[in-house]
């Protein structure tokens, strides 16, 4: 009897405590920070403007490792080390802040692994910064619209391909990639997620109608090419987010300056492989295959005078998507970014206008007033490619049906 009023009385005192165990409900104040908080965050150290950011802690050649010791594809002539370099951030000290409103969206694909912040100044203009991150579908946590404050200490900043951006250090030797021999090497790398998810707090609910749209034309920096300046041109350029209206696809993509004709799939054909996104890399879509190799693929766009290139993952959601026929016009909405991985390249045919090139965040934007930044707000209704000879003949010269 002694025993069971022993574990009676367990029981119940357990049943008594049950009710404190119960997490408590997810709540605003517990996942956000408002501004008397931000305030108290940065208290021990400094909260630098992005571009302020860049300007202190990023350096030609990096802090982080021997110059010879970066990706060998930058080892080229007069190009060496400029295209990938990584400074380290201090780990102990005061604290190095920085703070901006997330501009992309990773829903579509287009942004895997990776955001921009954008800051808002108050003469109007914007700074912007990339950021690398370890983490699948960013966009559950870090919604396009949310303002983060981010501590770097411990992290570092670096060039990718000449484009700026928070990162790690991370050393490739992967020998079963395409050009092994010239991607080995310490290169930026993506910050692991609970790096970063310790590193970074959320400001307020997200509000996509604070982010701001630079409206700008492809001759505001097509011609921002020169090898002496470009990287300067980058620091400050790179990451806009930006709107490109009254331009059209042409149906073409870029090849080292030269603009060529896409492949338009004809069933009729002796090679059915011809225009068939999952065989020909220079198929009539965003972004066909690249037989394993992953790099993004560009379309060209005109405004009738200039042109340039949109970006894309063959893994965004609309990467099959045909392409615009050239009678759409409409605006393209993204992010601006200059990429060169290679310095060889650099050498051998120098910087061109195809170095920028806008990068969508799909087509179905988590964003109510920019629902589509591929031609948002014109008649053009986007169709995936298609063997079927209904589909295939609905868009035989560009891959859209009008309204």
């Amino acid at each position: 009897m002694k025993k069971i009023a022993i574990i009676s009385f367990a029981v119940i005192a357990l049943a008594a405590l049950l009710p404190s165990c119960t997490p408590a409900e997810p709540s605003a104040d517990a996942m956000y920070v408002n501004e008397s908080q931000v305030a108290s965050i940065i208290a021990d150290g400094k909260l630098f403007d992005l571009n302020e950011f860049k300007d202190s802690f990023m350096t030609d050649t990096g802090n982080f490792c021997g110059p010879q010791l970066y990706r060998t594809r930058a080892h080229v002539g007069g190009m060496d080390y400029l295209l990938f370099s990584i400074n380290t951030l201090p780990t102990d000290g005061d604290g190095i802040y920085v703070r901006g409103r997330i501009s992309t969206d990773d829903y579509g694909g287009n942004f895997y692994k990776s955001m921009v912040i954008q800051q808002r100044m108050p003469d109007g203009t914007q700074q912007n910064l990339r950021i690398s991150i370890d983490m699948g579908s960013c966009n559950g946590l870090y919604q396009m619209g949310q303002e983060v404050i981010i501590r770097c200490n411990g992290l570092a900043l670096g060039r990718y391909a000449n484009q700026a951006q928070l990162c790690v250090p991370s050393y490739n030797n992967n020998t079963l990639a395409n050009k092994a021999e010239e991607k080995s090497g310490w290169a930026p790398g993506r910050i692991p997620g609970p790096m970063f998810r310790n590193a970074c707090t959320l400001i307020g609910t997200p509000d996509v109608s604070k982010l701001l749209y630079d409206t700008i034309t492809i001759a505001d920096f097509k011609d921002k090419t020169d090898q002496d300046a470009f990287r300067d041109y980058c620091v400050y350029e790179d990451a806009r987010l930006v709107v490109l209206k009254n331009v059209h696809f042409t149906g073409q993509y870029e090849n080292n300056g030269s603009l060529k004709s896409c492949n338009v799939y004809d069933p009729n054909a002796s090679d059915k492989t011809i225009g068939d996104p999952s065989k020909d890399e220079y198929a009539n879509v965003f972004a066909p295959t690249t037989n394993n190799m992953n790099f993004p693929q560009g379309r060209v766009i005109s405004d009738g005078t200039d042109n340039t290139i949109v970006s894309t993952s063959e893994y965004a959601k609309y990467a099959n998507f045909y392409l615009p026929a050239d009678t759409f016009i409409g605006e393209v909405r993204g992010i601006l970014g200059f990429y060169e991985d290679n310095g060889k390249n650099v050498d051998q045919y120098g910087i061109d206008q195809y170095n920028w090139s806008i990068t969508p965040r799909g087509l179905q934007v988590l964003d109510t007033k920019a629902v589509n930044d591929i031609l948002y707000d014109t008649n053009w209704e986007p169709q995936e490619w298609s063997k079927e000879p209904a589909e295939e003949a609905a868009d035989e010269e560009g891959g859209s049906k009008s309204k």
